[in-house]
Formats: structure tokens, C-alpha cells, sequence
């Protein structure tokens, strides 16, 4: 590890960088020591515990003895269906709210986020709606609406998470352009922008945000203020992000900062 509350450029992190510099060494490492960060950002063990105890009100990591662990990591050991169970009152809320930006006759694409599914679900009431995903848990569910006409995506198959990914997912993609893009995320950051745990999914969705008029992200206060494994783009290429009322306030601003338009349910 380098030593010194700084960056590789030398510059003083602040407080928010620290706290997202945190985040993602536990995405790549899965825990973290109190005493390894004191000396990696040369301030107090007693700085350092304020940090995680904060990180962990936001759901962001557990605590543990001597440090914490990434919860990150341990959603992402669930099946699909737990982990749409988890948050899942926030997130249904977050869905109705996403639903409401959807007007009849829209395109949307859509990524295979349990978010993303919660939103899908809620467009039954909709009419001649269009929807271009590489979730083959949305297709295989929404596709029985008579309301909607589906495209799924081919490619390369992650049967854990049901969604397709890879060159050729890519290249179909190309083809469309849509209205909105519905976009569910691990990490929203104001200064690392947008990431995802599973890096198989972020050269997709980073396409989808370039064939989308509107990208619309949803996410529970658990990933607001999160850093996780893969970058997809910054806050500038973020519309709308719509989260619930236990998301970080400071967080939530910071976020305002940038351009986007928050709504909190």
C-alpha cells in the first residue's frame, strides 16, 4: 500500500474520497484492516473507525473485528431471487417512481439489474411499449405482456445472474436507439460516477448509455455513495437517479452537483 492521506498525484483526499477510496479496496480486496488504512491515509484509527461506522449506516460494508468486510460481495453470493428480495420494499418504490418517466410508446432499454426488473414490472399498465434488454430474467417475464414487444440481446450467457453479455450483444446493440435507459447499479459515487461488481456487464452498459436519449438510474440507499469493482461512467452521464429517503443525504447533493436530477422516495 502507499502511505499518506493522498492520492497517487500527491493531492490531500477529503473526506467523501477517502470514504469511496474505502469502498473500492474492498471490492477488490473483500476486507479491510483499521490499522492497514490508518497508515494508508495517515490519520487517526479512531478517523478511520468514524469512516466505517458511517460506510456501514449506508450499507455499504459490515463491520467487523479490527475492520470491516464488503457486503458487496456477500449480495452478490445470493441467487437472483434473494437478492431481489433484498431492499425490496425501497426498491419497488424506486420502480413505481421510474415508471412514472415511461410514457406509452416509449423504447427502453433495460439491464439485468433486480432493480431494473422491479421498473420492467411496473410498465404492465403501459401501452405500445418497446424494450431492448440483456436480461433474460425481464425478457423471459415481461415478454408475456401483451403491451410489450421485447428484444433480447444474444451472446454469451452468465447463468448465475441471467444476463447476456460479450461482442456480439454489443454489435446488436448498435442497432437501436432509445427513448430512456434504465439503468441499475452497485455504486453510485459523485466522483467515481457509476460502477457495477460484475465487470462482464460495463462495456455493455456503457453502450447502452451512448444509445439512450435519457439514462435513468435506480438504486436503494445501499448503493449510493458505493464504489464498486468496474467504472461505467461518470455522474455527468447520469440523467435522473431516483433512490429512497434512507440514501446519504451529503451523498444525495454532492450528486445534485453534477447535473443530475435526484429523486428521493
Amino acid at each position: 500500500m502507499n502511505s499518506g492521506n493522498t492520492n497517487s498525484g500527491g493531492r490531500e483526499l477529503g473526506l467523501e474520497e477517502r470514504r469511496s477510496r474505502i469502498i473500492q479496496i474492498l471490492s477488490e480486496k473483500g476486507k479491510v484492516k483499521v490499522s492497514e488504512l490508518s497508515r494508508l491515509f495517515n490519520i487517526s484509527e479512531v478517523s478511520i473507525r468514524n469512516d466505517l461506522a458511517e460506510l456501514e449506516r449506508i450499507g455499504a460494508l459490515e463491520r467487523v473485528h479490527g475492520g470491516a468486510v464488503s457486503t458487496v460481495r456477500a449480495y452478490y453470493s445470493m441467487s437472483f431471487n434473494e437478492r431481489a428480495a433484498t431492499n425490496a420494499e425501497e426498491k419497488k418504490k424506486i420502480a413505481a417512481e421510474a415508471a412514472k418517466l415511461i410514457k406509452d410508446g416509449d423504447s427502453v432499454m433495460f439491464n439485468p439489474g433486480t432493480t431494473s426488473l422491479f421498473v420492467a414490472r411496473e410498465l404492465k399498465n403501459h401501452k405500445d411499449i418497446k424494450i431492448v434488454t440483456n436480461s433474460v430474467a425481464i425478457a423471459s417475464e415481461i415478454g408475456f405482456y401483451g403491451n410489450i414487444q421485447v428484444i433480447l440481446l444474444g451472446g454469451s450467457y452468465n447463468p448465475r445472474y441471467y444476463f447476456i453479455y460479450g461482442d456480439d450483444a454489443i454489435n446488436q446493440l448498435k442497432k437501436y436507439k432509445a427513448n430512456r435507459l434504465i439503468l441499475s447499479v452497485d455504486g453510485v459515487c459523485p466522483d467515481e460516477g457509476i460502477t457495477t461488481y460484475l465487470h462482464q456487464e460495463a462495456e455493455l452498459m456503457k453502450q447502452m448509455i451512448d444509445r439512450a436519449n435519457s439514462t435513468i438510474v435506480v438504486a436503494d440507499f445501499s448503493k449510493v455513495g458505493r464504489v464498486s469493482f468496474s467504472s461505467i461512467a461518470p455522474m455527468e452521464k447520469v440523467d435522473v437517479l431516483i433512490t429512497d429517503s434512507k440514501a446519504n443525504g451529503d451523498t444525495l447533493e454532492a450528486i445534485r452537483e453534477k447535473g443530475v436530477e435526484v429523486i428521493v422516495v
